[in-house]
């Protein structure tokens, strides 16, 4: 995959404290490079919307995040106010509190209910791996496959630990076979690191280096 191959699948982040003028250059930077989305905080959302107008870069935000800790009806609420504002991708983070009580069935009512409500939105569904069991990644997976979402994704990059090679080919093992996708975020860094996520099954990368990624 070349530089520019790999830029159209990069949501290019910025989920830290910001100003209007980073946002601002942010959305500059997706156009320069022709990154798949800009990544920005729900706050932002308008802004971006409103810089990336007319053109290809999609404006992708987070739901409940970064712990995910929030009700079904909070989220709920925040998908579609993001959409409102011009949002056309949504991250949301899964309840950590329900993964880690392995209670599945209510992971994977509340993704369909955001998933209900994004409509035709993108909906990429957070598992934070890093805090998560091999056995509760693969029940992750089976709930957001059996709620619609379209995507899986590693991390919120603001847990303990990023994407790593095995819980991304673990994912891609699991979800690719029923038609979802893959998104790898949370510590890369490099167009190395991000090729290496590529290799072992990531459809879409998540950086806050989008820039460095892919600058010749």
């Amino acid at each position: 995959m070349t530089k520019q191959e790999m830029a159209k699948i990069i949501d290019h982040t910025l989920l830290k404290p910001a100003t209007t003028s980073q946002i601002v250059a942010l959305c500059n930077e997706a156009k320069q490079y022709g990154f798949a989305s800009v990544c920005v905080n729900p706050c932002h959302v308008k802004t971006a919307a409103k810089e990336l107008d007319g053109t290809d870069v999609k404006v992708c935000t987070v739901i409940g995040f970064p712990l995910g800790e929030n009700t079904t009806k909070v989220k709920v609420f925040e998908a579609k106010e993001a959409i409102k504002n011009g949002a056309t991708e949504i991250d949301m983070v899964i309840n950590q509190s329900l993964a880690k009580s392995n209670a599945w069935k209510k992971v994977e009512k509340e993704v369909s209910a955001v998933k209900k409500a994004c409509g035709d939105v993108l909906l990429k569904v957070i598992l934070e791996t890093c805090n998560l069991s091999q056995k509760q990644i693969i029940s992750a997976c089976k709930a957001c496959v059996d709620a619609g979402a379209q995507y899986v994704k590693t991390s919120t990059g603001f847990g303990s630990g990023g994407a790593t090679v095995e819980a991304v080919s673990l994912m891609a093992d699991l979800v690719h076979p029923y038609g979802l996708k893959v998104k790898a975020s949370g510590g890369i860094h490099n167009y190395e690191e991000a090729s290496e996520m590529v290799r072992n099954g990531a459809d879409r990368i998540g950086a806050s280096c989008g820039v460095a990624i892919c600058k010749d």
